[in-house]
């Protein structure tokens, strides 16, 4: 009978296995007349974890090992495989497609979330499909007209309804991002309007009028990303190109500006990807 356990890491939820195992090895008996080695069993001293590349967390643990030892050993190791179960999940993404379909990774301010695709199909309680992030995961609950559809004609719904989401949090955290860095551009007079556009290649432009084109895509990259690529707009308003000037400027708003765009530039693929 498989055990099953869970724990929480911050806000995310983490299930995994128990397999209890006996180990045998061969000792040798160390006497002058005799040299050979016999088996002896012997229960393994520790709890052994394991993250699989299907994101399966596996604990090893002795026959005798109570719960509570094998909850402690995920919580002291507990950052390690959270680190583990995102690399596994960003190089599924690198190869699969989305099919928004529960089970998924999607990505706001940073973190990563799990979708998961609720349908009412034997319900008339949901008038209206909604979008809600909720306990590390992104909860899309179809109402009874959108459940009855087909697969291709409700995945086409699921995508529809998180781009509109993704645009409506960009325009309040694009705006409360824009209000914090502003200070720092002495050198713009009012707050600059801009206009979200979904861009394959760019995370925002500036125009010669001052006002920014921010990619709705961008609300899923850390706060401090979101500020380099504002900050680097801004900074198109003194100087249009990327001559000497705007890069010493730049660097005087934001030092660390490289180590962000990097940080962008590792995620970019997944960010952008739909």
């Amino acid at each position: 009978m498989t055990e099953n356990g869970v724990f929480y890491y911050g806000q995310y939820k983490i299930d995994y296995e128990v397999v209890r195992k006996e180990v045998i090895y061969k000792e040798k008996i160390n006497k002058p007349e005799s040299d050979k080695l016999i088996a002896k069993k012997a229960k393994p001293r520790k709890v052994v974890i394991k993250v699989h590349r299907d994101q399966r967390v596996v604990a090893t643990a002795p026959n005798d090992a109570t719960d509570e030892m094998i909850y402690d050993a995920m919580m002291k190791r507990a950052r390690w495989i959270w680190q583990s179960l995102q690399d596994f999940a960003k190089q599924q993404d690198h190869v699969l497609p989305k099919r928004y379909v529960s089970g998924e990774t999607q990505f706001y301010l940073g973190r990563r979330y799990v979708l998961k695709v609720i349908t009412n199909i034997e319900t008339a309680n949901v008038i209206h499909s909604t979008v809600k992030l909720s306990r590390g995961k992104l909860n899309i609950e179809l109402s009874q007209s959108d459940s009855t559809l087909s697969i291709e004609e409700r995945t086409a719904i699921v995508k529809s309804l998180i781009d509109e989401w993704y645009k409506d949090k960009a325009k309040l955290i694009f705006v409360e991002r824009l209000e914090v860095v502003l200070p720092k551009a002495a050198w713009v007079t009012d707050t600059p309007a801009f206009r979200l556009l979904v861009m394959k290649k760019q995370w925002g432009s500036c125009s010669t009028k001052g006002n920014l084109i921010l990619n709705p895509h961008l609300v899923k990259a850390p706060k401090e990303c979101i500020d380099y690529v504002i900050l680097h707009e801004l900074c198109h308003i003194a100087e249009h190109n990327h001559s000497e000037h705007f890069w010493r400027l730049l660097t005087q708003v934001m030092p660390n500006w490289k180590e962000v765009k990097a940080r962008l530039d590792g995620m970019a693929e997944l960010y952008l990807n739909e």
